[in-house]
């Protein structure tokens, strides 16, 4: 929805795992910025004194966003809350659909009475052969994103129906993080969302398309990717660990924030 006049939030929590974390939207000294840094940018501009906080950390499940971050979240009082978690979950070879779906009620439910906004999404979903397996699994983790938005007065930001988000071209080489422009269209989802108005009204049109690449360089590809980032992502999936083990949230503190790192 847009409205003529930008609702007053000052400040914004996001909470979440590495979509909110920001990878793989790589700044130069080594760091994620990602959609809602971005957000939070451009809210700052609109609000003096606006305060960010970001919970986000790669790897996590939604039990572990529960028992890490979301009463850290809400103790914090923000106008805005982010709440994106469940899709790892899905991802896992053992995957309890009926747990998922109770420990994100759970966060809802406590999330949703400690702000004056709390926004869900249903997260983007290239296409591709590792996914396709999931893809009942994040569909059903989407319905209920939809079912606890309607309950309890939270937004939902559509961004698994983009077709823009499904372009391979919006996804890093690890094909499952999204590049810098990815993490642009899904701030000005965001944005839109909340009823500013739209910089970008079009961020869910594709691009243009390109000449495809060839056979030979699609198999050179395919295989770099299996060896860099699919072979050791099943290797954690299989052995319960996480590519955010011992790491801090980027963001911990509801702190003022003016758009610089």
């Amino acid at each position: 929805m847009q409205t003529n006049t930008p609702p007053p939030y000052s400040s914004l929590v996001a909470v979440g795992d590495s979509f909110t974390e920001g990878m793989s939207d790589l700044l130069p000294d080594g760091t994620y910025r990602g959609w809602a840094d971005l957000l939070a940018a451009r809210m700052a501009a609109r609000s003096p004194g606006f305060r960010y906080a970001n919970l986000a950390v790669r790897g996590k499940l939604i039990g572990q966003i529960v028992d890490e971050q979301v009463d850290v979240a809400a103790a914090m009082g923000a106008d805005v809350i982010t709440l994106v978690g469940g899709l790892n979950d899905t991802l896992r070879p053992k995957c309890d659909m009926g747990r998922v779906r109770g420990l994100l009620t759970e966060a809802v439910e406590r999330l949703a009475p400690a702000c004056k906004q709390l926004v869900l999404m249903r997260s983007p979903g290239r296409q591709g052969p590792v996914l396709e397996r999931f893809r009942p699994r994040m569909e059903e983790l989407f319905t209920c994103v939809d079912d606890l938005a309607a309950r309890h007065g939270a937004v939902v930001v559509d961004l698994y129906g983009a077709p823009s988000l499904a372009d391979p071209r919006m996804w890093d080489v690890d094909r499952l993080h999204l590049t810098a422009e990815g993490h642009r269209r899904v701030a000005e989802a965001v944005w839109q969302t909340l009823g500013y108005e739209a910089a970008d009204p079009e961020w869910h049109v594709p691009m243009p398309p390109t000449v495809p690449p060839g056979w030979v360089t699609r198999r050179v590809t395919d295989l770099r990717f299996a060896r860099q980032h699919l072979l050791p992502w099943i290797g954690r999936r299989l052995t319960g660990r996480s590519s955010g083990d011992g790491l801090p949230p980027k963001r911990p503190d509801l702190l003022p924030y003016d758009g610089s790192a």
